[in-house]
């Protein structure tokens, strides 16, 4: 195998695209005491280890690992005559590795908070906010001339000093509402209100306040990278967006400063699935699909006690690293502590990476297709509280447990790029919950649907505007064929709906006469001619139990669908089945979902896999040719974290199709290192595999 010291000049290097060839990443975060005990050939050995081409090292921010001479940037006091952050950063230099300096901007030292209080963030009870973790030290206000003064000389100075292609915000945004006075002001001003005290959704004080967070937090991501150009005009500012899916930010600004994106989705936490690691991935691509984005991985368990120093089981930092390849993320793992005090960590990583690099030549330069879309929601997801967010993403989560469950690859796209030309690269478009859709999100639906595609949408979808005004019907009334009787009702207990006829949305059901149906219900009646495949139970009393028998027949739409004139097809589910299923995981509720989704695609999908198992599936396309990756879900530890071990699956049989013009040349499997007899007929190419045991890449080249 090529050696990176052994290889010639990486391509890009200390170029404006120098992102390009940064592709496996090591990320070391020191800790203070790092300088005096650290041992800097261990992680040369991991870099050439894990075959990286990239690092990420910690430079400066709360804690300085370089000999800063910014007055109030606290060095680390065990740095002594060293500098660890150089000393690193040649050494990554040596191998043709890119190099971006980490910064975290979140917290200051006493004597800092000290001479500028005005750096400091307020409670609601206009208290200094002492740091959480850290008695001692304080909370920095990220809207305050900290951040765009201090932290701009601390960055600038980092980017004069070393060899770096571009600089990492870790931890900028702030944490929530801050009350100083610059904060009050600046506000004020923008909005004409006093700052909110409570993150209620519907409070048009916390909208304003969530918009203009917003607009000082992408103006402060583009004043620091054009602080960088200034010194290094091939070099970027890279802000850490978490899992945002970018509605953090004006895309416009991110658009022109950010070449590269980063998932930090670090691990699985509680009952989380596997898949998650690709979901944040595809939520970024669906607003950006030309940016290169990557996955960090931590190697120690993300829990809410947070052991940051402690080390993942390998074949959970495996599976992770693996999932984020499979949806399209190049991997990036990150250590808290320089020095080992458990290095089991390095082999499963290393094994990870190395995958990558075998099969990253397949991968590079295709584009993840689908034919399948699901609407990540952003303009409603703004509404809500962040530490609260989650709660309106339930019935998307649902949704994507049944399509994988379904084994149907699907991407994201996001309402906020949204338009008839972006849909109708897809046969079917979903809508699992998108409570507030403007006029015009609206009208790019309606337009899609026009061309003859096709929906299935659920529960309360376009029931607000994007500002949060209810309508007094659907926005999208018209293309569900269905109107609004009544306002929805939650808590609903004892709810079913009813088979009704036969029809391909209620098959698989064997002999049931109805089942599980929603905790939120929209009543709705029918505009249009269309079918009903489930029909509405009228709820009952769920105690005592001698009364929990139903009082009236069903009545009323379950579900309905309907062919357009256009030729597409339209169901539409007026309950909160995603959240259902993903709350309660009954297989009705993903067996119906599956069903809808199969009926309105209206052929047989782009991939189809037979065999045992649960499978997350990415499908990539080239002018050269197709790539199927195949992650292996099937464990007793695939909803809850981590993996004690792998367990292989196979035989499998896949069925590809082969895209109208193109001739199949060779088939392979890239991880196996095997060829593959493969069999066309018509426009399909079937092959069997006879074992996966974390993922495989199947590889189809065009003639």
């Amino acid at each position: 195998m090529l050696k990176l010291e052994d290889s010639p000049t990486a391509p890009g290097l200390r170029s404006p695209d120098w992102y390009k060839s940064a592709t496996r990443w090591t990320q070391l975060t020191f800790v203070e005491d790092d300088p005096q005990r650290y041992d800097p050939d261990f992680w040369v050995d991991v870099f050439r280890r894990t075959e990286s081409n990239a690092l990420c090292l910690s430079a400066g921010g709360y804690i300085a690992y370089y000999p800063s001479e910014i007055p109030l940037h606290y060095v680390s006091k065990f740095i002594g005559d060293t500098d660890p952050f150089g000393r690193l950063v040649d050494e990554a230099r040596k191998l043709d590795m890119h190099v971006m300096a980490r910064v975290d901007p979140h917290a200051i030292h006493a004597d800092a908070a000290e001479a500028h209080p005005e750096w400091v963030s307020l409670t609601v009870d206009r208290q200094p906010r002492e740091h959480w973790a850290m008695p001692g030290i304080y909370v920095t206000c990220a809207y305050s001339s900290y951040n765009f003064d201090f932290m701009t000389k601390v960055i600038v100075e980092i980017a004069g000093k070393y060899d770096i292609d571009a600089v990492f915000g870790n931890r900028w945004q702030g944490h929530g509402v801050c009350y100083c006075k610059a904060c009050e002001d600046n506000f004020r001003a923008y909005s004409g209100y006093d700052l909110p005290e409570t993150s209620l959704a519907a409070d048009p004080v916390w909208q304003a306040w969530a918009a203009w967070r917003r607009t000082t937090l992408t103006r402060l991501v583009a004043h620091w990278d054009d602080e960088v150009k200034k010194v290094k005009p091939h070099a970027s500012f890279i802000p850490n967006m978490s899992g945002s899916s970018l509605m953090e930010f004006d895309l416009s600004v991110i658009k022109k400063h950010c070449p590269i994106l980063f998932v930090d989705h670090q691990g699985r936490r509680n009952v989380e699935p596997a898949w998650s690691a690709g979901r944040n991935g595809k939520r970024i691509r669906a607003t950006f699909r030309d940016r290169p984005v990557g996955l960090i991985t931590s190697i120690g368990p993300e829990e809410i006690p947070r052991w940051k120093d402690s080390v993942q089981s390998g074949p959970e930092i495996e599976q992770w690293i693996h999932a984020g390849i499979t949806q399209g993320l190049f991997p990036w793992f990150t250590k808290f502590n320089a020095c080992i005090p458990d290095d089991r960590w390095v082999e499963p990583t290393a094994n990870a990476f190395r995958l990558h690099a075998k099969v990253e030549a397949a991968l590079t330069g295709t584009e993840p297709t689908a034919e399948i879309a699901v609407i990540d929601p952003a303009t409603t997801l703004r509404h809500w509280d962040p530490d609260k967010r989650h709660l309106a993403e339930l019935n998307d989560l649902g949704f994507y447990q049944a399509l994988v469950e379904a084994r149907l690859p699907f991407e994201f796209i996001s309402d906020q790029v949204m338009t008839a030309e972006a849909l109708k690269r897809f046969k079917v478009v979903i809508l699992a919950n998108a409570t507030y859709l403007s006029d015009e999100q609206c009208q790019a639906i309606r337009d899609y649907v026009a061309g003859g595609g096709s929906v299935v949408a659920a529960h309360q979808t376009s029931l607000y505007d994007e500002k949060g005004e209810a309508r007094s019907d659907f926005g999208l009334a018209d293309v569900f064929g269905v109107t609004m009787k009544s306002p929805p009702r939650d808590k609903v207990r004892n709810s079913y709906v009813a088979i009704n006829g036969v029809h391909p949305i209620n098959r698989g059901f064997h002999n049931s006469q109805r089942i599980i149906g929603g905790t939120e219900l929209v009543a709705v009646a029918p505009t249009t001619e269309l079918d009903q495949p489930f029909l509405t139970v009228p709820d009952f009393p769920d105690l005592p139990m001698e009364e929990v028998y139903p009082r009236l027949p069903p009545q009323g739409v379950g579900v309905s669908a309907r062919t357009t004139a256009a030729g597409g097809r339209i169901a539409y589910i007026p309950w909160n089945i995603g959240e259902v299923f993903w709350t309660y995981l009954a297989p009705d509720q993903g067996l119906l979902i599956a069903n809808a989704v199969k009926w309105a695609l209206g052929k047989a999908p782009e991939v189809t896999l037979e065999g045992r198992g649960v499978f997350d599936l990415g499908l990539h396309d080239s002018a050269d040719g197709r790539t199927l990756c195949i992650l292996n879900l099937t464990n007793p530890m695939m909803m809850k974290g981590p993996l004690r071990d792998t367990w292989p699956v196979g035989p499998l049989k896949v069925s590809i199709e082969i895209p109208e013009g193109k001739t199949l040349r060779s088939a392979s499997l890239l991880v196996s290192g095997t060829e593959l007899i493969v069999t066309v007929q018509g426009n399909r190419a079937s092959l069997d595999i006879t074992e996966i045991e974390t993922m495989e890449v199947v590889h189809l080249l065009w003639a």
